[in-house]
């Protein structure tokens, strides 16, 4: 997704890179869609949170893959073999960063399924970062898909000071597969979709017009396309192969413990990262990982409605939001006698409740954040029913007793 590209009318103009291995059936031939529970989602942007991972054991994940894989096998081009090899050539490195790589992975592949596309590429992100997400740099590529700005723009993920959809494993998921599925619906030949994701549609097109359609033979076309270009497709395949065949390649496929898995785990309350992982029995820097697309320390619910979480952190979090209302219920109670517990012998002192006056260029995300409080909170605190703020208005920025 580091090329340039045109945007062509009606169609995503898209920078990305793939790479995964094949299967001996016809490049123009659709994936075998794995069984797996659909997840459905409104739009690109927020996926709907899963509470239950809907993956079958991961001793049968590799299998599944390799059945939903639609290109050419590890024996189509010695091109394919070699960057196998090269992958694969420090065998423990390779099983250590795919067992790291595997919780991601198998979310790309519900993910995948749910659109009909290619297995190669549930491996794509192996291909662009080995499935981490890079840190972001000005205008250059971010996430484990490595998507420039402009591109994440055009796919409908939102790229701002505070969030980072290029960063958000289900959001960008999404977005990557559909159009993938697009550029299939096209072309009709998963190849030309590489192409097409690592060149531009708009490049691969001009080459359509002019030489056709490749057959089916080479399994890397002969098109007039950069080096890097035909080298992302060898690397895909050659990724796929290696998932088809890792004795040859002296490898073992890693598994994943049921409890391990991501899943989506619903908010509906801002609240700081370090709130977050309490709850969650996580540690911060764990969780900031699974959730980078937060740049700063406030996990914001209205641009994700979720948290990834593995599966044995996931109840404890649930849990955790449950009890912090019936913990201001039961304040609530106790303060209004209806509790057994007294506390009217213990002299409460009254605290100046602290305010803040809107000034120009602040918002109510930047707020809240400023003083460490949810956004619903100050909406709440303050009467108010969206974002808008007014010059010179006054918030209330804590409770009475802060």
């Amino acid at each position: 997704m580091r090329k340039h590209f045109r945007p062509l009318p009606l169609l995503l103009p898209l920078l990305l890179a793939a790479c995964v291995g094949a299967p001996t059936r016809s490049p123009h031939q659709p994936a075998i869609k794995p069984p797996t529970t659909v997840l459905t989602t409104p739009g690109i942007q927020v996926a709907p949170p899963i509470d239950k991972p809907s993956v079958p054991p991961s001793a049968d994940v590799w299998d599944q893959l390799r059945s939903s894989f639609a290109m050419a096998d590890c024996d189509a081009d010695p091109s394919v073999q070699a960057w196998a090899r090269r992958y694969t050539q420090n065998p423990k490195q390779f099983e250590d960063q795919l067992q790291e790589a595997l919780p991601r992975l198998i979310y790309v592949q519900q993910v995948a399924a749910q659109y009909d596309v290619a297995g190669e590429f549930v491996l794509l992100p192996w291909v662009e970062s080995h499935f981490q997400s890079l840190p972001i740099r000005r205008r250059q590529p971010a996430g484990m898909w490595q998507i420039m700005p402009v591109t994440a723009g055009a796919m409908g993920l939102r790229v701002d000071g505070h969030y980072d959809g290029r960063l958000d494993v289900p959001a960008a998921a999404h977005a990557v597969m559909k159009l993938l599925k697009q550029y299939h619906d096209q072309f009709h030949d998963w190849r030309v979709a590489d192409y097409a994701y690592n060149a531009g549609e708009f490049s691969v097109r001009k080459i359509i017009q002019k030489h056709g359609m490749p057959a089916d033979e080479p399994v890397i076309p002969k098109w007039p396309v950069r080096n890097v270009t035909r080298e992302h497709l060898t690397k895909l395949l050659a990724m796929a192969c290696v998932v088809r065949e890792p004795a040859r390649f002296n490898v073992s496929l890693p598994t994943l413990a049921d409890e391990e898995h991501l899943v989506q785990v619903k908010i509906t309350q801002s609240m700081p990262i370090a709130r977050a992982a309490d709850h969650a029995g996580m540690s911060v820097g764990t969780l900031k990982n699974l959730n980078a697309a937060f740049r700063n320390d406030m996990i914001d619910a209205d641009a994700a409605s979720y948290l990834m979480l593995p599966v044995s952190h996931a109840q404890q979090f649930r849990n955790a939001l449950l009890e912090q209302p019936q913990t201001t219920a039961n304040d609530d109670r106790r303060n209004s006698g209806t509790s057994k517990m007294t506390v009217t012998s213990v002299p409460v002192a009254k605290v100046q409740q602290k305010t803040h006056t809107v000034r120009r260029g602040d918002s109510l995300w930047q707020i809240a954040r400023d003083y460490s409080v949810d956004v619903t909170q100050l909406r709440s605190w303050n009467h108010l029913n969206g974002n808008t703020l007014k010059l010179g208005q006054m918030l209330q920025v804590s409770g009475a007793a802060d």
